[in-house]
């Protein structure tokens, strides 16, 4: 017995003692200096391109079977849907963290040590006898329905805050949408922290009302401008809803503004699986709508004269302190999509930085792609409006370039897009005088099956850069793929052929976010991490 005691305790002492030197090991690799690595909001950035180009550990000849892997689980109360976030250096309790954020559906927020995973602290943010909404009888978010959407971090000097959104219900059967700001070193909301989402909206009829039931808020939060925009969709295609945006002052959290995209027809919800409304340098907000009413009778400037924009591709700006629709594209059969299913809403947005084409001239450019397998690009200053015959006023539409649709985002890195549509392959798509190339430059041998792929992208400025991609399977059957991203033939990694060791739960719309050598995967029970083996 005392041989035995000796060996267990030895057996633990080494696995303490691989536990601190592979902390060590990543503290050492990232260099004396404190990291600056910052993920504030969902795919990166405002204009969503998913690259962290200041990864510094994890490279193209580090990332295989033999030296990376799952290195540790953050156990949460509640499925993941939201993308983790990321602050490095955060001051809490006096000490220096590198944090990773966590949101929960079942209305929780959890701040944990990326290094030690240990838990710094832990929120509900329910109110007094509430509890997370049911599924409203429809099965894309279930079995409740929480903080759904990626939240968006506000850092000023010292102060951070986190802007959540969570649904939840009372022992009435009341249903509330609140919106909150939290001081990420504590979790504690600040003063006027919650507010309750409520808005109504002009129509023929009077105003038309935004019913918190009817609504939950999947796609990501934006942060612009000092305001803090929400998006809504539809519980499936059920019930009587439209198209709503509604800004929050970020100081105040009181309302800003508020947009109905479809006020006076009907859906057009706002999902993007996932994804979040866009923001160009200026400010200009761009988003995907979904199937709904599109008006055929249009003003003197080309607009939906009774201001309804379903299945768009939209551009939204402040003017006179209001929110509008400043341009948009839809295409020529636009209602036979709709009535379909064929819409663009289940796709992200992607604001491309400025190109020049062969003759010095320099574009503007977004891109996007949806139900009906087309990429889109749009010229932001001129997007193209409605022609009833036939796509003509659009800078560049693509045929036949993804082989299904899209209900995913997708990336940009180093003048490259890159998709991952529905039973198809990870396709990346160069950009040469400011057109994208219609057949891809390389692609995945990995096919996706639904939902298809958001991938995201960590580079050491333009070396070392990694494309990582979730596979959704099912209940312990996900797999994270990492490829070149210069060539996605080579993929470096697969976590299916380490599934003794690397295997985990994942959902659907997941998207991996990367940051100090860990890459962090949202499942149904909480987040796996990923990182050099010790």
């Amino acid at each position: 017995m005392g041989r035995r005691a000796d060996v267990a305790v030895l057996t633990v002492g080494a696995a303490i003692i691989t536990l601190i030197l592979g902390v060590a090991l990543q503290r050492n690799l990232r260099g004396a200096s404190p990291s600056t690595v910052r993920v504030l909001t969902y795919h990166n950035d405002v204009a969503r391109t998913g690259q962290n180009l200041d990864e510094k550990i994890l490279t193209l000849k580090n990332v295989t079977a033999a030296s990376f892997g799952k290195v540790g689980y953050l156990n949460t109360d509640g499925l993941v849907d939201a993308e983790p976030l990321y602050v490095s250096n955060l001051a809490i309790g006096g000490n220096p963290h590198n944090v990773v954020f966590v949101a929960t559906e079942h209305d929780s927020v959890y701040a944990f040590d990326a290094d030690t995973l240990t838990q710094l602290w832990n929120v509900t943010v329910l109110g007094a006898n509430e509890s997370p909404s049911d599924d409203r009888n429809c099965a894309q978010v279930s079995p409740e329905i929480g903080i759904t959407s990626t939240p968006v971090i506000s850092l000023s000097g010292d102060r951070g805050l986190m802007y959540v959104v969570a649904m939840s219900k009372d022992r009435s059967g009341n249903y509330f949408q609140r919106l909150h700001a939290l001081d990420i070193t504590s979790g504690a909301e600040i003063s006027g922290s919650p507010t309750t989402i409520e808005a109504s909206y002009p129509n023929l009829q009077g105003r038309t009302t935004f019913d918190p039931k009817q609504y939950k808020e999947r796609a990501s939060l934006l942060l612009a401008g000092g305001i803090v925009y929400t998006s809504w969709a539809s519980h499936c295609d059920n019930g009587d809803y439209t198209g709503w945006v509604i800004g929050y002052d970020a100081a105040t959290l009181k309302p800003a503004t508020v947009l109905d995209l479809t006020p006076n027809g009907n859906d057009g919800a706002i999902w993007m699986s996932g994804a979040g409304p866009a923001a160009d340098p200026d400010g200009n907000i761009y988003l995907l709508d979904a199937n709904g009413t599109f008006d055929k009778s249009f003003d003197s400037s080309g607009f939906p004269i009774h201001g309804d924009f379903g299945n768009a591709f939209l551009k939204l700006s402040i003017r006179d302190g209001n929110l509008r629709v400043a341009d948009y594209f839809n295409m020529h059969n636009t209602g036979n999509e709709s009535g379909h299913d064929q819409d663009l809403g289940s796709g992200g947005a992607l604001v491309l930085p400025d190109f020049q084409d062969a003759s010095g001239k320099t574009w503007q450019l977004a891109v996007g792609a949806g139900k009906d397998r087309r990429i889109y690009v749009v010229n932001r200053n001129d997007m193209g409006k409605f022609n009833p015959k036939k796509d003509t006023g659009i800078y560049q539409e693509i045929e036949h370039a993804l082989t299904g649709p899209v209900f995913s985002m997708p990336a940009y890195f180093n003048n490259t897009v890159y998709f991952g549509a529905v039973n198809d392959t990870l396709k990346a798509f160069s950009i040469t005088n400011a057109k994208l190339v219609p057949e891809p430059t390389s692609m995945s041998s990995a096919h996706y099956a639904y939902p298809g792929t958001t991938p995201s992208i960590s580079a050491n400025g333009y070396s070392d850069a990694i494309v990582w991609a979730v596979e959704s399977r099912g209940s312990d059957a996900g797999i994270l793929h990492a490829y070149d991203a210069t060539n996605l033939t080579k993929e470096l990694y697969n976590s299916g052929r380490t599934r003794g060791r690397d295997a985990f739960g994942d959902n659907k719309f997941i998207t991996p976010m990367i940051a100090n050598g860990r890459v962090f995967v949202g499942t149904l029970t909480g987040v796996m991490v990923f990182g050099l083996l010790p």
